[in-house]
């Protein structure tokens, strides 16, 4: 049948709700908070060949744009002859996956009839994985947990009951382990489901034309995104914390006239600690990154993604090799958006925000190495927190934002519930957006402490503490990160192993965004008001905005 363009639109729009309903269906089945409350997740709908043709909306950059090529790779490696209804195929390989072992990647071959028309996958983060744990502290990948290969993990319904011990015997959270990992399985089955549904409804019996159409259709609208930029090459400089020491990430980008082009030459050579980034996390972010500057309205898929490329040498710290530890990938892998802007920014002026916080200001809590011996509670715990967006060419900065990562905060009472663990404060951080005509977002405050007489460890690695963010075209910086413990007003660096003892006190102020602008040109009255709200102090007014009562 010759479908008409009208009628492929519509059955795009229903595909795109198809995955949706995926997509939540993870979040609402899963166990672990950093899933069901956080929405750490992707979801995706595949065509025969491998290519996404959507994505849930709910879901991470670095989960989404890695699954879209790691589902190629599992395609090529299971033989299409051998797949049965009901298989899954899964692996936590970071090089193929998501880049660090904590993300569970699956993937499901969806039968219409007898034949396999396409594929569901998808991502999401499970708490603890073994080794030392979610933190940077690891010298390789055999520190940081279990990896799986790619294998069956269910075969025509029947799961692999092995696979599915070994990583309880692997972990400290082996039934919330557990339950994500049937979260991910319903996840798959929602997905097949409902798209086996909607061929019915629309009498379809493959894939193939909708699959043309929303790939050539993307592809077509990016390219005449692309078409309507400068061509030449940008360079740009970013220096962030590091580990032991500061590093530079370097980028070129190229935009040609049919692609874009980002180098990541020059960078830092990998470090000794698991900061470190494989390629395929590095350009999901960086990926995103340019698609919310160009092409913005047209939906991500392997078409609107395709004249993208990303390139680094081999070793560099944006493209480390196995067995580089890599547990905390993300740290750095989320600074790419402020990378790439920076070259960005140099081609389009006025459509590019400042820096912002960036990288998560994630808190990775675990009970203390006595704990067994004690009676102590044992638990493995991530929080998420989020600090301020770069303000934009004409909007002020978001507050408490994730931006890049779209991971949502953790919440106070979830957290309460499943650790012991008190929160004192939780609120937005005055004066830590960097003022400008446009202001940037501001941080958070957030005090917690042990609800028992217990220490708690903390596996630090987040950025912005000796490198604020940047504002530009006149903004001033953001306010940089800052982590304290109290009473003894215990300063800690970005990254490391912390015990926090039973009646000490941690406060975790995350960093704001830069602003946009110079901040003489704000008016007025945006300032008293950010000033009566609390967002800016009276100090702030008058001198930072140059501003007199």
């Amino acid at each position: 049948m010759i479908q008409s363009d009208t009628r492929l639109q519509v059955m795009w729009n229903r595909l795109l709700a198809v995955v949706e309903e995926q997509g939540q269906a993870l979040i609402r089945a899963a166990f672990s908070p950093i899933v069901r409350e956080c929405g750490d997740i992707s979801a995706g709908i595949f065509d025969m060949q491998g290519r996404m043709l959507a994505q849930a909306v709910t879901g991470t950059p670095g989960h989404i744009n890695t699954m879209a090529e790691a589902v190629k790779t599992l395609r090529a490696r299971f033989a299409q002859t051998d797949m049965k209804p009901g298989d899954i195929y899964m692996t936590n390989d970071p090089w193929i996956a998501s880049g660090h072992l904590n993300d569970f990647l699956l993937m499901m071959p969806v039968f219409f009839g007898d034949t396999v028309i396409g594929y569901t996958a998808c991502t999401s983060h499970l708490v603890d994985l073994g080794g030392l744990g979610m933190g940077p502290e690891g010298s390789d990948i055999y520190d940081e947990g279990l990896l799986i290969p790619p294998c069956k993990l269910v075969s025509q319904g029947e799961v692999n009951a092995l696979v599915l011990e070994i990583v309880k015997a692997n972990s400290r959270e082996p039934i919330a382990n557990e339950g994500d990992i049937y979260a991910l399985i319903a996840c798959c089955e929602a997905g097949s489901r409902r798209l086996v549904q909607m061929m019915q409804e629309f009498g379809i019996t493959d894939l193939s034309a909708l699959s043309d159409y929303i790939i050539e259709t993307s592809r077509r609208g990016t390219l005449d995104a692309i078409a309507g930029l400068p061509k030449g090459t940008w360079q740009h400089v970013l220096k962030v914390d590091g580990y032991d020491e500061e590093i530079e990430l370097h980028a070129a980008l190229t935009i040609a006239d049919d692609h874009l082009l980002l180098d990541f030459d020059g960078t830092a050579a990998c470090v000794g600690k698991g900061i470190n980034v494989p390629l395929n996390y590095a350009t999901a972010y960086s990926v995103f990154a340019l698609r919310c500057i160009i092409g913005a309205d047209i939906p991500n898929n392997a078409g609107s993604l395709d004249p993208f490329r990303v390139t680094g040498p081999e070793g560099c710290i944006l493209n480390a090799q196995p067995p580089a530890p890599v547990a905390m990938r993300h740290t750095l892998g989320q600074m790419t958006p402020d990378l790439v802007y920076g070259c960005l920014s140099q081609a389009l002026p006025e459509k590019v925000p400042a820096e912002g916080a960036s990288c998560m200001y994630d808190l990775p809590l675990r009970h203390a190495p006595e704990a067994i011996d004690r009676g102590d509670d044992q638990f493995a715990l991530e929080l998420v927190f989020n600090g301020g967006t770069g303000a934009r060419p004409r909007l002020d900065g978001l507050s408490a934002t994730a931006f890049p990562s779209g991971v949502w905060g953790s919440q106070v009472e979830t957290t309460e519930a499943v650790a012991p663990v008190l929160f004192h404060r939780r609120e937005l951080r005055p004066d830590s957006g960097g003022a400008g005509r446009l202001r940037g977002g501001l941080g958070q405050h957030i005090e917690l402490s042990a609800s028992k007489d217990q220490d708690l460890m903390l596996f630090l690695s987040v950025e912005r503490i000796k490198n604020p963010a940047n504002g530009r075209e006149g903004g001033l910086d953001g306010a940089p990160g800052r982590i304290t413990v109290m009473p003894e007003n215990r300063q800690l660096p970005g990254k490391g192993e912390v015990r926090i003892k039973a009646g000490e006190t941690l406060i975790f102020e995350t960093p704001g965004g830069g602003g946009f602008g110079l901040p003489e040109e704000r008016p007025e009255e945006a300032v008293q008001s950010d000033v009566r709200a609390g967002l800016v102090s009276e100090a702030m007014a008058q001198t930072q905005y140059r501003r007199q009562t």
